[in-house]
């Protein structure tokens, strides 16, 4: 690939009454062009991943990113969406510009603001990432879904709870060192693998600590070519990227096999020339423990049906042979839809650098894998990343 991430931008995650889309929006942007030591004249293009999907009553907000300086006005500015995979749809049609050569310069920023909508408002509105016809009445929304993917799974490979249970203090226990997490506290494998009234069962076998929080929040970051990213302050490579689009309907495929996933991983390591061994640690899409899981599997780290070796053997604990989700994954950190897979991208790039914050740092870390997946398997981006030389 032609592009380098040469600056960045992210706030914490959590629950903000006192933010709209618009103030997170400017305030990313503003700290990216920083950060990266540019000015807003200097951009080309913008590129603004956000999901909404009833979240925000702003709709139509690419413009909103030009708030952040009077310079941006006129500037091409374009909105993605891919459901939960829009922040690295972002990013990709980031790329895209810039290795086709239409762009120098692109400022990505990634928003959602969730945390604002009634409960019940929030599983219909994360429904809409599903195929209506048939799962638009599913009970307890999205989590209902992946409430069915892991009760279809347990009974093809057994019970995992034990499994989920270790994903979901993994994540909690590296989200205490991320101070842009929404949850920093390690609760530990006892409470995550029992039912309490603080951890009820959510759908199927999940529990809540079996599903990602509903969040507020945005990141930025500003791509350029590989050629100007060696006169910049500091370069992030993007070796290789893929995109997989599946069907729909889960109906139209097998659900436990996540394919998808698979031929992303595929066409971003053969691009790279890597394999994935050869990785330094992975942020994956953990919108749920059991998408967690069948990633391990989906990105061949385990054969199909094993996915549980991979957390119960110590794979990817910080310490393992792969980590998986340093961050704390969507688990810990939240998950506001449009920004995720551009804190993907941003944290990562931090790893990369020896710039992530203390506790959380993997040590010589030299080649980074990120996969952002929207709805159930069906939207599947993977980057791999490395530091430029």
């Amino acid at each position: 690939m032609t592009a380098s991430i040469v600056g960045w931008a992210h706030m914490p995650f959590g629950k903000f009454d006192a933010e709209t889309v618009e103030s997170m929006v400017v305030r990313v942007a503003t700290e990216a062009m920083a950060d990266a030591g540019i000015s807003a004249s200097d951009v080309d293009e913008i590129v603004l991943g956000h999901f909404n999907a009833g979240f925000s009553p702003q709709d139509f907000t690419a413009s909103l990113v030009l708030q952040a300086d009077p310079a941006l006005r006129f500037k091409p500015a374009t909105r993605v969406e891919n459901a939960c995979a829009t922040g690295s749809a972002a990013v990709h049609q980031g790329i895209k510009s810039i290795a086709a050569g239409a762009a120098k310069i692109v400022l990505v920023v990634g928003v959602e603001q969730m945390t604002r909508t009634p409960g019940p408002e929030i599983g219909k509105n994360l429904l809409r990432a599903s195929y209506l016809p048939e799962d638009g009445e599913t009970p307890a929304g999205f989590a209902g879904v992946f409430g069915g993917i892991a009760q279809k799974y347990f009974q093809k490979y057994g019970d995992q709870s034990d499994a989920l249970a270790m994903i979901a203090a993994k994540n909690h226990a590296n989200g205490v060192h991320n101070p842009y997490a929404q949850m920093r506290k390690d609760v530990g494998f006892e409470f995550c693998r029992s039912e309490s009234d603080k951890n009820p069962f959510v759908a199927g076998p999940l529990k809540r600590t079996d599903c990602s929080l509903v969040s507020d929040g945005a990141a930025a970051l500003v791509l350029t070519d590989s050629e100007t990213a060696k006169t910049m302050g500091k370069a992030v490579n993007i070796k290789a990227t893929g995109h997989a689009q599946d069907f729909l309907p889960m109906s139209k495929r097998d659900i436990l096999q996540f394919e998808g996933c698979t031929v992303a991983w595929q066409k971003a390591l053969t691009s790279a020339g890597v394999e994935i061994g050869d990785l330094s640690f992975v942020e994956t899409h953990d919108c749920f423990t059991v998408a967690e899981l069948i990633e391990y599997e989906a990105m061949g780290l385990t054969p199909r049906g094993q996915g549980a070796r991979a957390i119960k053997e110590g794979w990817t604990q910080k310490d393992g042979k792969l980590p998986v989700n340093p961050s704390g994954g969507l688990k810990a950190k939240g998950h506001p839809i449009g920004a995720t897979g551009v804190s993907m991208h941003v944290l990562s790039a931090m790893q990369l650098l020896g710039q992530a914050p203390e506790g959380m740092q993997i040590k010589n870390a030299k080649l980074a894998g990120i996969f952002n997946m929207g709805g159930a398997a069906v939207a599947n981006y993977v980057s791999i990343l490395e530091p430029a030389k």
